[in-house]
């Protein structure tokens, strides 16, 4: 049985390596047209539809990887900036519902996407392997996690929202 709420697997950390570096960088590069060539041509209807039973439709996923990736944008920021920091956690499946992601084209969201990424991979395309060991804590979890876990979740994460929307495309053939 295929689980539709993890169509690229759950994310595994790795150890650091350049090679690695290099492809987690280039994720977070292509992420923007990956998505924004994933809805492409969707009608409203299909943009509505909920990539599995439960699920957040299209458009609630499109507009959740942007919420998600401006908090990952000041996450390394307070990471490369002070020690240790507690991060804020969101609550991502309240911020699903306001308004906003039900009134705002996903449009605005693919928007937001590419500069945003420009001025991530800007902050952090140069890093020292000792700059990728800062810690930063997420306190619901109480899990001290590096900046290269990080890189590593937010690579993913894109891929993972990404595929939501192309594997429900492939199953009703759209």
């Amino acid at each position: 049985m295929i689980d539709y709420r993890y169509p690229i697997g759950k994310y595994q950390p790795e150890p650091y390596s350049k090679l690695l570096l290099a492809e987690r960088l280039q994720a977070i590069a292509e992420l923007p047209e990956k998505l924004a060539a994933a809805i492409e041509g969707l009608t409203a209807e299909q943009l509505a539809t909920p990539y599995r039973d439960g699920g957040w439709t299209v458009t609630q996923v499109v507009h959740h990887v942007a919420d998600s990736h401006m908090n990952a944008f000041i996450r390394f920021r307070l990471g490369l900036t002070e020690d240790n920091p507690t991060i804020k956690p969101y609550m991502e499946k309240e911020w699903a519902l306001l308004p906003d992601v039900a009134t705002v084209p996903v449009g605005a969201s693919i928007a937001l996407l590419r500069p945003l990424h420009e001025r991530l991979l800007a902050t952090v395309s140069n890093l020292t392997e000792q700059q990728w060991e800062r810690t930063l804590v997420h306190p619901e979890s109480q899990m001290q996690m590096t900046l290269w876990f990080l890189l590593g979740l937010y690579a993913w994460h894109g891929k993972h929202h990404t595929a939501h929307i192309t594997s429900l495309r492939e199953r009703n053939n759209w």
